[in-house]
């Protein structure tokens, strides 16, 4: 059964342009019946494939904290997300609005919404149902209605046989995102310059034996502050039992189960030791951690 939307909806959904605003409501679409589109469009008229895919955004996009309706959402640059769970279609009345990293939604684009991913992140979609794949250039923010994880322009959920709700799998793909990454920010990948050898010298004959001094690696932080790092949160334990032993190197790290979320941070830290660690995680592993002070969250550059 189709849906009468009133023109007065239509429009103060298209001024919304599916973005946060400062008081922390959404003026995305949720309950305003915009949230259970059917696919009815036709073939899309273009498919830009990698060159859109790959290009470079108004602005490289990752956000705190907020909470929808009291349910709060944790954004996080994790390239180990590969999620399951349900997807939708985004509203075919939203072609032209703006995105929440600056683009402009195009229902022709392989372009998808979360809730929690940088953007622009680069995922691959697979529909459980028939094993069909698309990659999809993540740009905006929701879908917050029920407990869905992404939704998919029309183009993307047609090329994967969506017609409507379904159950999906989702896997960032960290090449190809660290590639739009870079573009965005207009940072270069540093290229290790070759390796020359050195001239060999005869060493002198009375010359005792040189003694060569290793650098200790750095121990990891003592358990002795308030702050704890949030590096990554999932549905799948397995998934933050994998992550947080490769992250107990960086300090004392754990998996926090909060409702139905699996939350991996690195805990017991005092101030200099958890802008040390945000700063090795930023670096080595191109995330973007979270930071909690006391339970608290706090700008993450604050310390």
């Amino acid at each position: 059964m189709k849906k009468v939307i009133s023109l007065a909806v239509v429009s103060a959904m298209l001024a919304g342009c599916m973005d946060l605003n400062p008081s922390g409501r959404s003026t995305s679409y949720n309950a305003d019946g915009f949230g259970e589109e059917p696919l009815t469009m036709g073939a899309p008229q273009q498919s830009l494939g990698d060159t859109y895919l790959l290009a470079a955004a108004p602005k490289y996009y990752i956000g705190t904290a907020y909470k929808v309706d009291d349910v709060q959402y944790i954004p996080v640059e994790d390239m180990t997300y590969n999620q399951t769970g349900i997807a939708g279609i985004i509203p075919t009345e939203l072609n032209g609005t703006k995105t929440s990293n600056g683009e402009v939604f195009d229902v022709n684009q392989m372009v998808a919404t979360s809730k929690t991913l940088p953007l622009p992140t680069i995922v691959r979609v697979t529909n459980l149902d028939n094993g069909q794949s698309v990659d999809v250039r993540v740009n905006n923010r929701g879908p917050f209605v029920n407990t869905r994880l992404m939704d998919l322009s029309p183009a993307a959920a047609q090329k994967i046989g969506m017609n409507g709700q379904a159950k999906v799998q989702i896997q960032v793909l960290p090449e190809q995102t660290m590639i739009v990454k870079n573009a965005t920010l207009g940072t270069v990948p540093v290229v290790e310059a070759p390796v020359v050898a050195a001239p060999v010298v005869a060493a002198p004959a009375a010359t005792a034996p040189a003694t060569v001094e290793t650098a200790a690696p750095a121990p990891a932080p003592a358990a002795s502050g308030d702050y704890a790092i949030q590096i990554a949160a999932f549905y799948a334990q397995d998934s933050a039992d994998a992550l947080v032993q490769r992250m107990k190197t960086y300090g004392d790290a754990v998996v926090v189960n909060e409702g139905d979320m699996f939350k991996v941070r690195i805990i017991n830290l005092d101030a200099a030791q958890a802008r040390s660690v945000i700063d090795n995680l930023r670096a080595n592993e191109g995330m973007a951690p979270g930071l909690l002070k006391a339970g608290r969250w706090v700008n993450p550059d604050s310390i």
